[in-house]
């Protein structure tokens, strides 16, 4: 089965604009995410669909391939189901985030490894241990609860599952861990992106503002795997401060 990894790329940002094209160590932040891209072992190709020709011009300067979508495009999947479209030969479609310098290849393999092992699943995404009171509160960090076969039960922006006797340090020890925070890589299967580009958003995608909850909500099955620690995204002006400290720190330069 044939995987592309896909990487929606959009120029405007709200609480950081144009942060794809902010560069550290000479590299802009959209190219570092796509040679993390590159080294997955699982992928027959990397493709950057992006919505802005100065995006583009970025893919062309560092000589990446990408493709331009529609400026209607609501959300990345949405741009992905654009570009499955036009692939009839790729069967698995991995959508990594296009602000994501520093993620893992070996978690994008993860991923897709773990839609084409299991046949009954829609999707594939990724969770780790959430081990803080402060991390279960945060309504910017998504919790998922799975069953006992790894499938998805529920996504929610809220402390799920609740702790009915209060959080206590015990909960953030335990194995498997009993908080999960979902991670924002998937995994989709050809058919189901076509599928899911031509349904209007759900009643709790709506309410808590997750995509997943449409899929879920339709009855398709969400696969979670699981990885011991996230790699952190660039959202605010302080997250690219960080990323331009590690990096200097990883490559040694002044």
């Amino acid at each position: 089965m044939r995987c592309l990894v896909v990487i929606p790329a959009r120029l405007a940002s709200t609480r950081l604009n144009e942060k794809l094209l902010r560069r550290v160590g000479g590299k802009s932040i959209l190219q570092h995410t796509y040679e993390s891209a590159q080294r997955a072992s699982i992928a027959d190709g990397v493709l950057i669909a992006v919505d802005d020709p100065r995006l583009a011009a970025e893919v062309e300067r560092f000589g990446g391939d990408c493709r331009l979508t529609s400026p209607e495009c609501q959300s990345g999947t949405d741009r992905i189901a654009e570009i499955a479209l036009l692939h009839e030969d790729v069967d698995v479609f991995v959508n990594v985030q296009g602000d994501e310098p520093e993620i893992a290849p070996e978690t994008i393999s993860q991923v897709g490894q773990a839609l084409l092992a299991n046949a009954t699943a829609d999707i594939a995404t990724a969770a780790c241990p959430i081990r803080t009171q402060e991390q279960v509160e945060d309504p910017n960090c998504v919790k998922v609860v799975t069953g006992s076969d790894g499938k998805a039960l529920l996504f929610s922006r809220s402390p799920i599952p609740y702790a009915r006797d209060g959080i206590t340090p015990g909960l953030f020890s335990s194995d498997p861990p009993v908080f999960a925070m979902h991670l924002g890589i998937y995994a989709y299967r050809r058919d189901f992106l076509l599928w899911f580009a031509q349904q209007p958003p759900s009643r709790l995608e709506q309410t808590e503002r997750l995509e997943q909850l449409r899929a879920l909500e339709a009855g398709k099955t969400i696969v979670v795997t699981n990885i011991d620690e996230s790699t952190p995204g660039i959202d605010t002006l302080e997250d690219f401060h960080a990323f331009e400290e590690r990096y200097r720190s990883r490559e040694g330069a002044p």
